[in-house]
């Protein structure tokens, strides 16, 4: 089975960067980075020190339900391109040690037993037995230290 990761969408990216709503219904903040851990949720690199970026919520799921987690991300606060769908783990993601992986079913919502942390070296594996599930349609890939969404991993 092969997976792929799968970064935030273009559209959404564009949306965030020309400074539409978050979604709290607030505008992105706007900072300099340092250089130090600032992962761009759509391009999946680190923002290089000096370049500025976007802190903002972001709610990856299509629509408000109990289970559609909100919570803070970092973006380029110019256009980047997108992380191209590969089955990859991206570079950026081997400087943590461990993610928390999640399964959620085709309706958006966990699928209970799914979530755990997982090494790093672990995760391609750890995504692809959870997708072999027949109750699973997709995986998030979340800090695990913060929570944070990163990406979403699905079947190739």
């Amino acid at each position: 089975m092969t997976i792929r990761f799968i970064a935030m969408t273009t559209t959404m990216a564009r949306h965030y960067q020309a400074g539409g709503a978050d979604a709290n219904g607030q505008k992105p903040e706007t900072h300099l980075s340092d250089g130090d851990g600032v992962p761009c949720r759509h391009c999946l690199h680190n923002v290089r020190a000096g370049d500025k970026y976007l802190i903002l919520s972001h709610r990856p799921f299509p629509s408000p339900q109990p289970y559609a987690e909100t919570g803070p991300i970092f973006l380029h606060a110019d256009e980047c391109e997108r992380y191209a769908q590969t089955d990859q783990l991206p570079e950026m993601f081997n400087k943590s040690s461990d993610f928390i992986l999640r399964g959620y079913s085709c309706q958006d919502r966990i699928v209970y037993g799914t979530g755990g942390v997982v090494k790093t070296g672990g995760i391609a594996d750890r995504a692809a037995e959870l997708l072999k599930r027949d109750d699973v349609a997709y995986v998030h890939m979340r800090s695990a230290r913060n929570n944070c969404f990163q990406c979403r991993i699905e079947m190739a």
